[in-house]
């Protein structure tokens, strides 16, 4: 396991090295490492497996992706595999799984790294971890509304709402953030925390939550971010659920069942899973461009993997052959030649 991990780290930081400023990272940027869980299905007996929270049987693996922003994929750093009892907001399982992330890192990455996870991460435990001095790492985590966080909601001035954004950055009607770090106690947290809420109209149909005041939506996280305008910083956190998309793709190849019958197997299993998570995604990184860096790998199976091609040998060269009638011909051809022009060693 450590010698797969080891070699996993380096081949990162090699495929981060040849694509320069199109790398998490580059430019002085921060790498934004995304936790979230998943729930795996067992449909027989394994070891660990039990019953889930979503009343499943099965896994609850915990994972970190590394976010490559809007114009590509991202990579698991990590798939730490769980018990199905495991519960969504332990702290120590955080922990292990940001720490095992972080290995995987170029060494002068790792203190320029914003950790975002959902209300699971947001626990004393966790954050407390998070911002020790030896590694003083940045956040955005959500937070679960409290009775005390009602109060203080319902103590904002209408005027100190601003309009939130949506997806694209733009104002989006009936959506709103502020922030209420000031009416808060947050002594038992880390010092220099903030808490930011959003309140949105609900779409037609939606049924409110008991934590839902004033027939609008509410939902906050926890940052130690000191500048940035409130709406930019939600924006920020809100993209953090491109980890679905990232947990959809790490099952589309090969997550969605766990084929070995011991844990310590299964765990090496989820190993592979993430290798091949990987060679999918910095092929699309060195390789491919514009919305194909985004395909997934269904999509990636269907247009470039499956197509018919022949291996001639002539004139002492290796050819690929490729059908002129197949729509995707030009984007595989142009992959092949961007990978052969890649520096070696």
């Amino acid at each position: 396991m450590k010698a797969i991990r080891a070699a996993r780290a380096a081949a990162r930081e090699r495929a981060w090295a040849l694509a320069g400023d199109a790398a998490p990272g580059a430019g002085g940027g921060l790498v934004t490492v995304d936790l979230d869980a998943t729930i795996v299905i067992a449909h027989s007996e394994k070891q660990e497996a039990a019953p889930t929270w979503k009343k499943s049987f099965g896994f609850h693996p915990l994972a970190a992706f590394a976010d490559h922003g809007a114009s590509g994929n991202g990579e698991p750093l990590a798939i730490m595999l769980r018990a199905g009892s495991a519960g969504s907001n332990t702290a120590a399982d955080h922990i292990e799984t940001t720490r095992l992330a972080l290995a995987q890192l170029p060494r002068h990455l790792r203190r320029r790294v914003l950790v975002r996870t959902d209300s699971g991460g947001g626990t004393h435990g966790f954050l407390q971890w998070l911002t020790a001095p030896s590694r003083r790492l940045h956040y955005s985590v959500g937070m679960t509304i409290t009775e005390d966080m009602q109060a203080a909601i319902l103590q904002v001035p209408a005027g100190s709402w601003t309009p939130a954004y949506d997806g694209d950055g733009q104002l989006r009607d009936g959506a709103w953030v502020a922030d209420i770090t000031g009416l808060l106690d947050l002594d038992s947290w880390p010092a220099g925390m903030r808490v930011i809420v959003r309140k949105e109209r609900p779409h037609p149909g939606a049924q409110l939550r008991f934590t839902d005041l004033d027939g609008h939506r509410f939902t906050a996280f926890a940052t130690d971010a000191r500048k940035g305008q409130l709406a930019d910083l939600e924006l920020r956190h809100r993209r953090r659920a491109r980890c679905e998309d990232r947990i959809r793709c790490a099952k589309d190849t090969g997550l969605r069942n766990l084929p070995l019958q011991g844990f310590a197997q299964n765990q090496l299993w989820c190993e592979i899973v993430a290798l091949a998570c990987e060679l999918l995604t910095w092929t699309q990184l060195l390789a491919l461009t514009g919305a194909a860096r985004r395909w997934e790998p269904k999509r990636l199976r269907l247009r470039l993997f499956s197509a018919a091609g022949r291996l001639v040998r002539g004139g002492r060269r290796l050819r690929l052959r490729l059908a002129q009638r197949w729509p995707w011909a030009g984007q595989i051809t142009a992959a092949v030649t961007r990978l052969q022009a890649l520096p070696s060693g």
